[in-house]
């Protein structure tokens, strides 16, 4: 059924699922804290966790590191270093893998920031999301604009020349002189990449449930379109549907995801994509904290384990693959997902003669057209089934 000449590249993704409130348009699995933050604890979890996942990759080096959350800048740098100290005892790391660690301004200074360093992080994720204080508000997050600029300027007094800024655009009553202003202030703080994201609203969300006043359709493609120009105008290539970085500055970790890469996925709701000579294997872990840390390590701190048919599999590689400005070489379909490149023939010439996907058959790279409508290319690969 499956067929694989080579296992792919392999990360490791690590859920922290605490912050310090919830955030109303957040429908990640993450928690406010309420007492003490059972750091030491949590620690052992997630190693315990790791090890009752060896057996699943034994010998295969990890590539890239993900601490994402949540917020995983509550924890302290002695607990991220007794972490990653505990990571590279148990799985072999590639010389200069990339380890990424997402931080909240306002939980953040240049000392907490030598000390992740110092413990082995070489690059950050700062949440911004935006640098006025009315529109932070309406977000819920913590921080204020000074503390957002504080947190960038403490990246570099760190000594992490390689660090990334959240931002958010399409923001309640937002204006586009407003999203400009955004955008020239998070350059000038010198960042080596951005993620720019539309502000969409989420179900299981506070947002979903009250939605806020959001710009119309044509605002938010001025907005796009602007802002993507003055990025590019900047020096920061788009890669990806929301990354943009500058040369040689690509999130390698996000990289093995759109590729579709393995990854290792540890900590509450943590998930995993693991493939072996049979297929490919889907796991996640229980979502709840509490319940998380009584159960890791069991068979009951597994929350779900699936192995996706050959349609489902198929449609993942591209629903993947597809959000990439290049696209992916076409070889990689087969080498990533174990299947005979002809099952997707159809869909392929289907988007072509539409003018979603550049002509070829060397490459699977979208059009401006394709990246435009990138939902309906994605749905011509949908297995029929769910059509």
């Amino acid at each position: 059924m499956f067929h694989f000449t080579a296992l792919p590249p392999l990360s490791l993704y690590i859920h922290f699922p605490w912050c310090v409130r919830k955030c109303p348009y957040c429908d990640f699995n993450s928690h406010a804290v309420r007492g003490d933050l059972l750091e030491d604890q949590y620690i052992d979890a997630l190693l315990a966790d790791l090890e009752s996942d060896l057996p699943r990759v034994w010998g295969r080096p990890v590539r890239t590191i993900f601490l994402g959350g949540g917020t995983p800048s509550l924890f302290s740098p002695e607990a991220i270093e007794r972490l990653l100290a505990g990571v590279r005892a148990r799985v072999p790391l590639v010389p200069e893998a990339e380890v990424t660690l997402e931080a909240n301004p306002g939980t953040v200074e240049t000392e907490r920031f030598r000390g992740y360093r110092a413990a082995g992080v070489n690059r950050l994720s700062i949440g911004i999301q935006s640098f006025q204080l009315e529109q932070l508000q309406k977000l819920g997050r913590i921080h204020g604009r000074d503390e957002a600029l504080a947190a960038a300027q403490a990246a570099h007094a760190a000594g992490f020349d390689n660090f990334n800024l959240d931002l958010m655009f399409g923001l309640p009553q937002q204006t586009l002189d407003e999203a400009r202003a955004d955008l020239r202030t998070a350059l000038a703080l010198h960042p080596t990449h951005l993620s720019l994201y539309q502000l969409t609203l989420e179900p299981n969300t506070l947002f979903h449930a009250r939605p806020p006043a959001l710009p119309d359709e044509d605002v938010l493609a001025a907005m796009q379109e602007a802002l993507q120009a003055e990025l590019a105008d900047a020096g920061f290539a788009q890669y990806e549907v929301s990354a943009y970085a500058a040369a040689g500055r690509r999130c390698r970790h996000n990289l093995n995801y759109w590729q579709f890469g393995d990854y290792l996925g540890i900590g509450a709701g943590a998930h995993a994509k693991i493939t072996d000579a049979d297929g490919i294997t889907r796991l996640w872990k229980v979502k709840q904290p509490r319940d998380y840390l009584e159960k890791v390590g069991t068979s009951a701190g597994l929350g779900s384990e699936q192995r996706p048919g050959r349609d489902d599999v198929a449609f993942e590689f591209m629903l993947n693959a597809l959000r990439l400005t290049e696209g992916v070489p076409a070889i990689l379909f087969s080498e990533r997902t174990g299947l005979d490149p002809a099952c997707m023939q159809k869909p392929l010439t289907q988007a072509m003669a539409r003018g979603l996907l550049e002509p070829g058959h060397e490459h699977i790279r979208p059009t401006l057209l394709g990246r435009r409508f990138l939902n309906e290319l994605v749905a011509l690969f949908l297995p029929e089934t769910a059509r």
